[in-house]
């Protein structure tokens, strides 16, 4: 189980006149994240996610507040905590002179995976994400939806336990983008844990098993989809999210 504890960022920022300001990208998180679950992290551009999702993949340290991965704390055991998990964003930055299968080579070496069967999972990892026509050609050569087919191939190489998905679909088109959330619903049948970063709501509303709306570092909302359509009596999550907004102001 993930638990996120009050969690917690502050950064300063420098105006134009350079008068330094504090603020907050995230107050106060808290929620828990179990075994074969899709926890959405909803909100537009700003709202605070990536920040939140860098944080609990061990990226960035918070203000405040505490992490832990089945009880265990980033301060005694982060390479533990990070041998269990994939991290992945829509802009995730991979060798562009690598084949995919050099890459994911490299990635099964660097997570430890049993050398004699590397080989085999390679290629069903290539078949299930539709791979194989691109798979021995070098990175910097393919599309943008391949090159995001790659960054799931690296995350599913050494079967981790969690995920975390930071805007994986942004800017891909819908086939790719199915892909990724088909990959997404099959590794939640397995029993993984996933956190799921988007500002598309209605990807999240037909994949998460719970959601937090998120807006200027703080959620202001959190439950199942039909919960909080219920709740707020509207039709999808979008509307949802503006409405609550509106009843803040």
């Amino acid at each position: 189980m993930l638990k996120v504890e009050h969690v917690k960022k502050k950064f300063v920022k420098v105006d134009k006149k350079k008068k330094k300001q504090e603020f907050w990208a995230d107050n106060d998180i808290t929620f828990e994240a179990y075994e074969g679950e899709i926890i959405g992290i909803l909100g537009p551009n700003g709202a605070g996610k990536t920040t939140l999702l860098r944080i609990i993949a061990g990226i960035l340290n918070p203000t405040e507040g505490e992490i832990t991965f089945d009880g265990l704390h980033y301060e005694t055991d982060e390479i533990k905590i990070k041998k269990n998990f994939a991290y992945l964003s829509g802009n995730t930055k991979i060798y562009q002179t690598l084949s995919a299968y050099e890459l994911l080579l490299m990635c099964a070496e660097f997570y430890g995976v049993d050398s004699s069967i590397i080989k085999e999972k390679i290629k069903k990892i290539s078949t299930y994400l539709n791979m194989d026509s691109f798979l021995h050609q070098k990175i910097g050569n393919l599309s943008t939806g391949q090159t995001q087919r790659v960054n799931i191939a690296r995350c599913l190489i050494h079967d981790p336990k969690y995920y975390i998905l930071d805007e994986a679909t942004s800017g891909l088109d819908i086939i790719s983008s199915q892909i990724i959330l088909d990959f997404i619903k099959k590794e939640k049948e397995n029993g993984k844990t996933i956190l799921y970063s988007t500002h598309y709501m209605e990807e999240a509303e037909n994949i998460c098993d719970k959601v937090l709306l998120i807006h200027h570092g703080e959620v202001i909302k959190r439950g199942t989809p039909h919960d909080i359509l219920e709740s707020t009596n509207t039709s999808n999550l979008r509307d949802a999210f503006f409405k609550l907004i509106e009843e803040m102001e």
